[in-house]
């Protein structure tokens, strides 16, 4: 009889919670679990914001430090080079899952194991960055979640027409084969699209290496470019500062996805919360740990979007923040 209502109890409570039984993934009582992180960071006094919203994504789902968790941190101290050794260090802790966000920690995870699996949450296309082989059905061992989001590259543009309002025509800087092709015509059909209707045209330009920015930046004086949008890659993410550099000499007014672009010095960011993107690598870790397996797991987009002005920079170029904006944006650096 006791067992009978403790099974109704349990069926009650899963229904109460609107959660089907077939949906529970069972927990083998007692056990901890290990899980990697692997960071090109310098080792950090305290854990990172980003560690801290996967952590606390992590203690909700039930998983405590020093009970039924143990977190096998390494860092690179800056030295991608050391990051292969890194992880090697994190398999022979047997640990069952690495969280390898950073585009370098994933590729050197990546080529350290083919059985641990290992979470992204990748700035960049994971197909064309070649770690999956598509969204829906990731196969091997990587499963996450991707921070690009093209598709508001037109609302990009209307902010930036929003800030500088005389503005005629908008560059694209991107780095070939950084998003898919059908990904990127349809980026720029639909900025395009945007840019008809609010009198303004799009130059694309490219920058496949460093050696590129020269040529880039060149084509947008020879064409008159009026402002800059930044797509996403990890070589511009790297290289944020030598961008917004050389859009403030050629006073281009820029926007970027990434929150650190504004950080940094830029002028306008729009894109995803990162912070909620390493909340969101919480669930999936605490799908693997109850059997999911990461081959079968779609690769996830953004879903909450920050976004980010640097007044400092406004004001060098001679422009005034719309209060509007001022007043939507998540981070304002005065």
């Amino acid at each position: 009889m006791r067992k009978l209502l403790l099974a109704i109890t349990f069926a009650i409570t899963l229904t109460s919670n609107g959660t089907a039984p077939s949906e529970v993934y069972a927990q083998s009582p007692g056990k901890v679990h290990r899980v990697g992180l692997l960071s090109p960071a310098p080792r950090p006094a305290q854990p990172s914001a980003l560690e801290r919203a996967f952590l606390q994504g992590l203690k909700e789902l039930g998983y405590i430090e020093g009970q039924n968790l143990v977190i096998e941190s390494r860092y690179a101290g800056g030295r991608n080079d050391v990051l292969p050794g890194l992880a090697a260090e994190l398999v022979q802790a047997k640990v069952d899952v690495i969280l390898a966000g950073n585009a370098n920690a994933l590729l050197a995870a990546k080529s350290t194991t083919s059985t641990v699996p290992l979470i992204m949450t990748l700035g960049a296309d994971p197909v064309s960055f070649g770690v999956v082989e598509s969204l829906t059905r990731p196969g091997g061992n990587i499963a996450g979640l991707t921070e690009v989001a093209p598709h508001l590259t037109p609302d990009r543009l209307e902010l930036l027409k929003q800030i500088a309002p005389g503005l005629s025509r908008v560059a694209i800087l991107w780095q070939p084969n950084s998003l898919q092709e059908a990904t990127f015509k349809k980026t720029i059909a639909d900025t395009e699209a945007r840019g008809r209707l609010l009198g303004v045209d799009v130059q694309v330009v490219e920058a496949r290496t460093l050696e590129g920015f020269d040529g880039a930046f060149a084509a947008m004086t020879a064409q008159k470019a009026d402002a800059l949008i930044v797509l996403v890659s990890p070589m511009f993410n790297a290289e944020r500062a030598r961008i917004i550099q050389r859009a403030a000499s050629g006073r281009l007014p820029a926007i970027s996805e990434w929150m650190s672009f504004v950080e940094s010095g830029g002028l306008v960011s729009y894109g995803a919360n990162l912070p909620d993107i390493y909340r969101r690598a919480a669930t999936i870790a605490d799908k693997i740990l109850k059997g999911a397996k990461p081959a079968d797991l779609p690769v996830e987009q953004p879903a909450v979007f920050d976004l980010g002005i640097n007044l400092q920079t406004a004001a060098a170029l001679g422009l005034q923040i719309p209060a509007g904006l001022r007043t939507r944006a998540n981070k304002v650096i005065e």
